[in-house]
């Protein structure tokens, strides 16, 4: 497959980019995105077959369950990490291995509903949290091992709603590209 091909399923939305500056306008559109993420998610694979969730959503990629498993883990993560920078003086924070994490048993055969129940709990905690964060405290850091960037809540929070948005596009064009 041509790079730009495979460029495209992998990154359908485009590639995460920070905008200078971050204004309390993208700071709302990123938390009404995060608010909308788990309902929409849902409606979107709750018809899904078994078939269909087993289906990759690239070559090479995640099939549809790994995917919806991932966010569900990704999110939760970044919850901690919010209040880890929230509570400690820039932290250094745990990264974790997505690529293992998508291959663990639980991962590659558990019911969609039970990560599907856990991303609602997760957002719905982390929307309410996000909405009452001042100015001040968006601009509180956490670093991460990899590479030692540091990271602002403000920062982050766009950064999550572009992931769940990414993760989205790739089954809602897995869908299309099927007629599903």
């Amino acid at each position: 497959m041509e790079t730009t091909k495979l460029e495209e399923l992998q990154y359908p939305i485009g590639k995460y980019v920070v905008p200078d500056p971050i204004t309390e306008e993208h700071i709302k559109q990123w938390i009404a995105v995060l608010e909308q993420l788990p309902g929409k998610l849902e409606q979107l694979v709750t018809p899904l077959s078994e078939a269909q969730l087993e289906t990759s959503y690239r070559p090479g990629g995640w099939t549809v369950r790994q995917v919806v498993h991932h966010v569900a883990d990704s999110h939760h993560h970044s919850y901690i990490r919010f209040k880890w920078a929230l509570t400690e003086d820039n932290p250094v924070i745990k990264a974790y291995f997505e690529k293992e994490w998508a291959n663990l048993f639980d991962t590659r055969s558990a019911p969609i509903s039970l990560s599907l129940t856990h991303l609602k709990a997760v957002h719905a905690k982390l929307v309410y949290l996000l909405k009452g964060l001042t100015a001040d405290q968006l601009q509180r850091t956490f670093t991460h091992p990899e590479g030692n960037t540091i990271t602002t809540l403000a920062e982050n929070i766009g950064r999550y709603a572009w992931h769940g948005s990414h993760h989205f596009a790739h089954i809602q064009r897995l869908l299309e590209r099927e007629g599903w």
